[in-house]
């Protein structure tokens, strides 16, 4: 198998599709209010947990990825919940200026550009609405050469300091952050996705580099897990 390959066999079907937790959600969603309605955006939604905790909370969904089998879950999972489920990237959403009181994305927006989303994004918030973003970046101004290494991959990760400056700059109100707790790294992302590697039969040579990449990913969090983190941005449209 080839990265993309593995990539998708270990992912299929996680609990979540990255770092989080039902609990993160409704936090950050409590530091979002008030809000002016109940109109709400779950941007690259995955398999859909946070769409479904915004639902029971109240606020009427519309889900939207590109990937479907992601889509498919979370119309499997949201059953008579006020949930829309469409597929539309994150750089092209097809709804009008003003249409949603709070934008949702966690852990995807570095996808499109944490700046980029925060401009294009903007346009879809009516006055006095939220959007709640999580993002991974630096927690210590001397990471490790390990933690270094590993995130060349992603030139533009910043610490939280500047990730403020950008949606301040970008004409938001930062009403919040929120680190996101190391069990929200591990109780339903790593830790299943560990179980899935540590299971893994007999791999050829090219399946088992890229599962030893995927190791790396988690012994990197397991041995660092002050260098870098998640947090959560709630902020205002005003």
């Amino acid at each position: 198998m080839d990265d993309a390959e593995v990539f998708w066999t270990l992912h299929a079907d996680l609990p979540r599709e990255g770092v989080g937790s039902d609990a993160t959600t409704r936090a950050l969603l409590e530091l979002a209010r008030p809000l002016p309605g109940n109109r709400a955006l779950d941007i690259a939604c995955g398999p859909g947990r946070s769409a479904l905790v915004l639902a029971d909370a109240g606020f009427r969904v519309s889900a939207v990825d590109t990937h479907e089998p992601f889509l498919a879950r979370v119309r499997a999972a949201a059953g008579d919940r006020t949930v829309t489920v469409e597929r539309a990237s994150m750089r092209e959403l097809p709804y009008a200026d003003g249409a949603f009181d709070l934008l949702w994305c966690e852990g995807a927006a570095y996808l499109m550009g944490i700046d980029a989303a925060l401009t294009a994004w903007r346009r879809l918030l009516a006055p006095g609405g939220a959007l709640v973003f999580t993002e991974v970046g630096w927690t210590t101004t001397s990471p490790s050469a390990a933690a270094r290494d590993f995130w060349t991959a992603y030139p533009a990760m910043r610490d939280e300091a500047a990730t403020v400056a950008a949606a301040e700059a970008a004409g938001y109100e930062v009403l919040a952050t929120h680190p996101l707790p190391e069990s929200d790294w591990w109780d339903e992302y790593y830790t299943p996705l560990e179980a899935r590697l540590d299971a893994w039969p007999a791999p050829d040579a090219q399946t088992a580099a890229a599962l030893a990449a995927n190791r790396a990913e988690v012994d990197l969090r397991r041995a660092h897990p002050g260098d870098y983190g998640y947090v959560g941005y709630v902020l205002r449209r005003w």
